[in-house]
């Protein structure tokens, strides 16, 4: 597996607000202005056994599901790019009672994965640019705190 892309960043949110806003992704549109829609099954927030499908802006349609879950630390999907499987993994770390980082690794698999990965990655970061502080923005307002 190759490592494709990671962003690490902190929010001004408890571990648990973090965990508990990240977790119902199908909020996600709301900060993540690339996705148009995200169907989880079961409804509500994630767990072990979600499921789902992620439908881009751009028409582009990605299913996804758990390979991992810890409460409160990781969870990780899997869906695809092309022929590829690419692996998310959302990790989150106190930094203190009332700041958490936030550490987003993305690695992929399959034929092709050191060319096609790349291009993956690149289109991604340049998504994630735009979306971690609309993010940041979002969770600290929730907070209280100004963006």
């Amino acid at each position: 597996m190759m490592t494709l892309l990671r962003r690490e960043f902190t929010a001004d949110v408890s571990l648990e607000q973090a965990w508990q806003h990240l977790a119902r992704v199908e909020r996600w549109p709301s900060w993540a202005k690339h996705i148009k829609q995200i169907d989880v099954q079961p409804l509500g927030e994630l767990g072990p056994t979600s499921t789902g499908l992620i439908r881009l802006t751009n028409g582009i349609k990605s299913a996804f599901s758990m390979t991992e879950f810890n409460p409160g630390r990781n969870w990780k999907w899997v869906g695809g790019f092309l022929w590829l499987r690419i692996h998310y993994d959302h990790r989150f770390e106190t930094v203190n009672p009332q700041q958490t980082k936030l550490i987003w690794i993305i690695e992929g698999d399959g034929f092709g994965v050191s060319v096609f990965g790349k291009l993956f990655a690149k289109i991604y970061n340049q998504n994630l640019t735009t979306a971690i502080p609309a993010l940041i923005a979002e969770m600290n307002a929730g907070n209280g705190r100004p963006g």
